[in-house]
């Protein structure tokens, strides 16, 4: 079961799933505005004007419908995940990083083993 939660909680297939998600409705988006600016032009002006509301009206129902879905995810998918995510894989405190650490000891002993010492810049 532990193999399973690592899985889980590893972070790559919640972040994919989400991917899939939102690239899915965005290319919604972007299908309907295509279609919205490409529609039809037929030989009078006065009938492209016509047709102009429903293709613009698909278009905002898309982009609606994309954040509905954009806010559905976040708030059911991504916020309870980064939550049980800290709860059992917390984050390690911030701190100096070990290499970090490391070089200001080889520093501090090669200025107090040199002869004159050396002088910090």
């Amino acid at each position: 079961m532990a193999g399973f939660k690592n899985f889980l909680f590893r972070g790559n297939l919640i972040d994919l799933a989400v991917a899939v998600i939102i690239g899915t409705a965005f290319g919604t988006v972007v299908t309907t505005f295509t279609a919205w600016l490409t529609a039809q032009m037929p030989d009078s002006a006065s009938s492209v004007f016509s047709n102009l509301p429903n293709s613009f009206g698909a278009f905002l129902n898309a982009v609606v419908s994309f954040v509905i879905l954009a806010a559905v995810v976040y708030f059911l998918v991504v916020t309870p995940y980064v939550k049980a995510k800290e709860r059992f894989f917390p984050s390690p405190p911030p701190g100096t990083p070990e290499d970090i650490e490391l070089l200001r000891q080889i520093r501090d002993s090669l200025a107090s083993s040199a002869p004159g010492g050396l002088t910090k810049d």
